[in-house]
């Protein structure tokens, strides 16, 4: 790739992210501001004794008393020297809070992709060699299966069938409690309970990636240059893999960015269901409490992940075909 068309792409992409970044903060805190209720009200329900001059010093000292633009200017101000504000229900720094989870919701969600690519990919290209023969007609089944079936219930039966019934997975958790905590057993440990998370979240994808494989495959097999290609004699396998296959992974691309943000909302279910310490859980867990300071912080950094990982798709399609252009 060309250094300089890949500062040019960094550029750009980041020169469009300003707005998409200042929109998604200003939105969300309005659309927050809207939901009744607040996080002195559920911890005034739970304690059961609260009084209503402890729920004022509760709202006074994390400003939920104050006008909703203070509360803006306040939070826009905290933002700026890169301080996400306190979390009035755990009294800890939403930072920390965040990212104490962000690692295992980031390795979910990269083991969740990659898994649908590697898999939708692979199926896509036998599907197009195959076409309109049984192996085509089968993984077609397949995938419509796939992409028909929720999440949750995929997640779900895996723990009956995988966890419950043949004791080969653990049905929850990031780690097995009283376990080695560093070295290869734990990175094994670890990698046992990301199993059926990761088939959980994946599946969806797999059947769109294979789908988006195989209609972008047999379009370009039809294009000139790839019957120019068998008229020089080329090898088939060659054909299929260097000129097929690479252009096809164009629009494959693009799709996995646009649909990083709908996997990062994936995992709140996802993650729900077997008990994985993400950021999906944490925002249930602050919806739930009304955490709504954390529920922002998560929901602004969520939108910086799906801005990266969108720069990224741009920088891998600069990388596949020399002819896009970003920006125009």
């Amino acid at each position: 790739m060309n250094p300089r068309r890949a500062a040019r792409t960094l550029g750009l992409s980041l020169v469009q992210a300003i707005p998409t970044v200042i929109g998604v903060i200003l939105l969300s805190f309005f659309l927050l501001q809207a939901v009744p209720g607040d996080a002195a009200d559920v911890i005034a329900a739970e304690s059961g004794s609260a009084t209503e001059a402890g729920m004022a010093a509760m709202r006074s000292q994390f400003g939920l008393d104050r006008p909703v633009l203070q509360q803006l200017g306040a939070y826009l101000g905290n933002l700026a020297s890169l301080n996400l504000g306190i979390s009035p229900r755990y009294n800890l720094p939403v930072s920390d809070l965040i990212f104490s989870r962000l690692g295992n919701t980031v390795l979910l969600m990269f083991s969740a992709l990659g898994c649908a690519l590697a898999a939708g990919i692979t199926l896509g290209a036998v599907m197009a060699t195959f076409v309109g023969r049984w192996p085509d007609r089968v993984l077609s089944l397949a995938a419509l299966l796939l992409y028909s079936t929720p999440g949750f219930w995929l997640g779900l039966m895996a723990i009956i069938l995988l966890s419950v019934q043949l004791s080969w997975l653990p049905p929850g958790g990031v780690s097995t409690i009283g376990a080695p905590a560093t070295g290869l057993a734990h990175a094994l440990d670890v990698a046992r309970h990301l199993v059926l998370p990761t088939l959980a979240l994946a599946g969806f994808y797999v059947a769109i990636f294979a789908r988006l494989t195989r209609a972008a495959m047999l379009e370009v097999s039809r294009q000139d240059f790839v019957r120019t290609a068998h008229a020089k004699g080329v090898a088939p396998t060659a054909v299929a893999l260097r000129h097929v296959l690479r252009n096809a992974l164009i629009p494959v691309t693009t799709v996995a960015g646009l649909n990083f943000g709908t996997l990062l909302g994936g995992a709140v279910v996802v993650e729900t269901v077997f008990s994985w310490p993400g950021l999906g859980r944490l925002a249930y867990e602050s919806v739930m409490a009304r955490d709504y300071v954390v529920l922002l912080g998560i929901l602004v950094l969520s939108s910086l992940l799906v801005i990266v990982a969108n720069i990224l798709v741009d920088l891998l399609q600069t990388l596949l075909d020399p002819r896009v252009r970003v920006g125009g």
